[in-house]
């Protein structure tokens, strides 16, 4: 179970690492292996969906069980799939790197993280940083 410590401690990584490399505004939103939302936040200056768009990131990643990298390969090659998938989930599924996997280090799924305001590699990074920093493995799907 990923406890709201763990994710109030990826939350905090992620944003350090955005900020120490210079990363522009990010939405993040820490999801639990059911989908629920454990914790969110939203830095001064983003852009009115990016909250939306890293819940998608998370929750698409935990729907399909695989990180946003390997959705995003998934929308390249099978795009009628990934179109349907999203729409099984109710849309809330955005193929892009930017949602990672959280699990222990005994590879069970704990929940997922989705970032949005940079680059999709940036997001990714700060992501992955998050999740090391609380001690768990980061899942990007690649």
């Amino acid at each position: 179970m990923l406890t709201l410590a763990q994710a109030q401690a990826i939350l905090a990584t992620a944003l350090s690492h955005a900020e120490k490399s210079g990363f522009k505004p990010l939405a993040i939103a820490v999801l639990d292996a059911r989908g629920a939302q454990k914790v969110f936040a939203a830095q001064d200056g983003t852009s009115l969906k990016r909250g939306e768009i890293a819940l998608g990131k998370a929750h698409g990643s935990v729907a399909m069980g695989l990180g946003s990298r390997a959705l995003h390969k998934m929308a390249q090659e099978r795009p009628y799939f990934i179109e349907a998938a999203t729409h099984a989930v109710g849309g809330s599924l955005v193929p892009v790197p930017g949602g990672v996997l959280i699990r222990d280090t005994n590879n069970m799924l704990l929940g997922a993280i989705g970032i949005s305001g940079d680059t999709s590699d940036n997001d990714e990074a700060a992501a992955v940083a998050g999740i090391i920093a609380a001690g768990l493995r980061a899942d990007t799907g690649a």
